[in-house]
C-alpha cells in the first residue's frame, strides 16, 4: 500500500490532528506493508512526516520515502539530512517538465502511484487544492482531514 500527503504549506499542527492522523494511518494500513509518499516541502508534510515517523516506530517494515521534483542545489544541499530522514528518494519521470511546472508533475505522479490520498486542504487555491482535485477526478480514495470528510471510490 502506498499513501502520499497533500496539504497547504502554511499548515498549524494541532495535538488533535496528530491524534486523528495516527487513527487514520492505523485504520488504512492496518496489517498491510506501507510506503509513505512525501513532497517535503512546508508545514503539512513536515506534520504528515512526524505522524509516520511515530507510525513506523511500532512498524518498523513501513518506509517513509521522499518524492523528488527536480535535482538542484537545494536538494545536494540537504543531501546528507534526506538520506538520515527517509528510506528512500525517488526521483519520478518528469525530467522533461520544465523546472516551474515540476511539483505540479510530482505531485500527480504521487497521486498516480498511491493507494491513498491524505490531504489537510481548507483553501480553494494552490498546488495543495489541486493536487485534492486531481485525485477526485482520478477516482482516487482520499481523506480530507480538514473537513474530516472521507472520499472512497
Amino acid at each position: 500500500m502506498i499513501i502520499s500527503f497533500f496539504g497547504h504549506t502554511d499548515y498549524i499542527p494541532t495535538k488533535l490532528d496528530e491524534e486523528r492522523l495516527l487513527q487514520l494511518i492505523n485504520s488504512l494500513v492496518k496489517d498491510a506493508q506501507v510506503d509513505f509518499y512525501f513532497g517535503s516541502y512546508g508545514n503539512f508534510d513536515s506534520f504528515a512526516y512526524k505522524c509516520a515517523k511515530k507510525y513506523k516506530e511500532t512498524h518498523p517494515s513501513a518506509q517513509l520515502i521522499m518524492i523528488c521534483p527536480y535535482i538542484d542545489r537545494w536538494l545536494e544541499l540537504r543531501r546528507e539530512l534526506f538520506l538520515e530522514m527517509y528510506d528512500a528518494t525517488i526521483y519520478p519521470e518528469i525530467e522533461k517538465t520544465p523546472p516551474k511546472y515540476a511539483i505540479v508533475a510530482r505531485n500527480k505522479w504521487m497521486v498516480d502511484n498511491s493507494d491513498y490520498i491524505i490531504s489537510y486542504v481548507w483553501k480553494q487555491w494552490g498546488g495543495a487544492y489541486k493536487t485534492l482535485l486531481y485525485a477526485h477526478k482520478q477516482n482516487k480514495p482520499y481523506v480530507n482531514l480538514y473537513t474530516g470528510k472521507y472520499e472512497l471510490y
